[in-house]
């Protein structure tokens, strides 16, 4: 099921999401949208994390297995071709979100009922209604022009 539209997040947003969300190496990382890849390949190549990327879309999902075997990341990054609602999610310890608003209320269920404790949560410019954020931070990608501008929101399983 189709949720959201692909919008990819510029590589400096991902960093910062990743920097805020405090991923570590070692950490198991999903990207629930993953598009073409660059969130996970920037966590396993990066960050050292272990990195899931599930997308529902076959050419998303051959564009970002291209890229995987460019880096020489197969050993720590898997691309999932499939709905995020029948992925298993008990094993993270990071989610990356780049949906709708709308989208993350689907998804919320899942997230509540899957996350283990302490598992972190972080949003590319749309909050999960009805969690409170330990972190809003704001980004903006170009100081100088002072646009484009995100808002990151970083939430964690109690």
């Amino acid at each position: 099921m189709f949720i959201a539209p692909y919008v990819p997040s510029p590589p400096s947003v991902i960093r910062q999401m990743l920097v805020l969300a405090d991923l570590k190496p070692g950490d198991v990382f999903f990207d629930l949208g993953a598009g073409d890849g660059r969130a996970v390949i920037m966590a396993a190549k990066d960050f050292g994390a272990r990195a899931v990327g599930v997308e529902l879309r076959e050419d998303l999902v051959k564009k970002a297995l291209g890229s995987v075997y460019e880096h020489s990341l197969q050993n720590r990054v898997t691309i999932v071709n499939s709905d995020m609602f029948k992925v298993d999610l008990s094993s993270a310890d990071v989610i990356f979100l780049y949906l709708t608003t709308s989208a993350n209320e689907k998804v919320k269920p899942k997230l509540e009922g899957e996350l283990k404790k302490g598992a972190r949560v972080v949003s590319h410019d749309y909050e999960i209604v009805g969690w409170k954020p330990v972190k809003v931070y704001n980004f903006c990608e170009n100081p100088k022009l002072g646009y484009p501008s995100h808002t990151l929101y970083l939430y964690k399983k109690s």
